[in-house]
């Protein structure tokens, strides 16, 4: 297993494509108690706003959970490849965020159906855990003579 923080304008290019692809992911937020709570979303990368969306309902679980507390974690499974996004996440209820939201879920996955409650979460990324082959090449040194 491999972590990476991000650096957003320099992103290992087998991550970003795993995080392209369209794959379900897995979100999971904390309950009042501690306990996790797992559910199946997609996970939308920003790199322009540098985070990760994911739209639910305001009434969601989901959404609820994050509120009490922000800490969540997102895993996508494909084969011996896999990604975690450890970090926090904010409930945003304003348009202009819920429409980028909906944008980027568009972009990897479909144009969402209606729905007059949507919100966002807005994760702040604090890290990437990733399988060994989604990490960036290592440079090769040159031969010694």
């Amino acid at each position: 297993m491999a972590s990476w923080q991000p650096r957003w304008d320099d992103f290992p290019a087998p991550l970003l494509q795993f995080w392209s692809e369209r794959h379900l992911c897995t979100l999971t937020t904390l309950r009042v108690d501690g306990r996790p709570h797992v559910t199946p979303v997609g996970v939308a990368l920003d790199l322009e706003e540098r985070c990760a969306w994911v739209i639910t309902s305001s009434s969601s679980l989901k959404a609820v959970h994050v509120a009490a507390d922000p800490r969540v974690a997102a895993c996508q499974v494909d084969g011996r490849r896999w990604s975690t996004i450890e970090g926090t996440a904010e409930v945003r209820t304003d348009a202009a965020s819920v429409r980028r939201a909906e944008e980027r879920y568009a972009a990897r996955y479909r144009t969402p159906r209606p729905n007059p409650s949507r919100v966002a979460l807005q994760i702040t990324v604090d890290r990437f855990l990733r399988s060994s082959d989604l990490a960036a090449p290592e440079p090769v040194a040159p031969a010694q003579p």
